[in-house]
């Protein structure tokens, strides 16, 4: 092999081993892979089966507390794929006194078992 082929060569490998170290992170970059198992926001909480769950938890708390909470609507929320479900809600509430009250509750389902669970459920502030 002559001088020149060598250098070629040696370029060429050079220039392919960049790629393998450059081409992914390109690539990662573009597309921002949602993590598993991490939390995402909720596109739309004005859906209905998500203002249900609101509703739902709201009711659920009530059962176990007796303070007299009233569901408004679910204001914003996150998911998070588990063997199920997990919804972190924040949810518009009126008390017993009738005032506005922010929450914050973590609600687990499992669609296919009919499954729900009242995980957390707390003042926001």
């Amino acid at each position: 092999m002559g001088r020149s082929t060598l250098s070629a060569a040696l370029i060429a490998a050079v220039a392919v081993a960049g790629l393998c170290f450059v081409a992914p992170a390109a690539v990662s970059a573009r597309v921002a892979p949602q993590l598993l198992g991490g939390w995402s926001p909720i596109s739309d909480v004005n859906d209905a089966h998500i203002q249900e769950l609101g509703s739902w938890a709201v009711v659920e708390h009530v059962r176990l507390v007796n303070d007299g909470l009233r569901f408004n609507k679910v204001v914003s929320g996150e998911d998070q794929v588990v063997s199920g479900i997990n919804y972190k809600l924040i949810l518009d509430v009126t008390n017993a006194d009738g005032n506005d009250a922010t929450y914050g509750a973590v609600v687990y389902e499992q669609e296919w078992t009919k499954k729900r669970q009242l995980m957390s459920f707390k003042p926001a502030n």
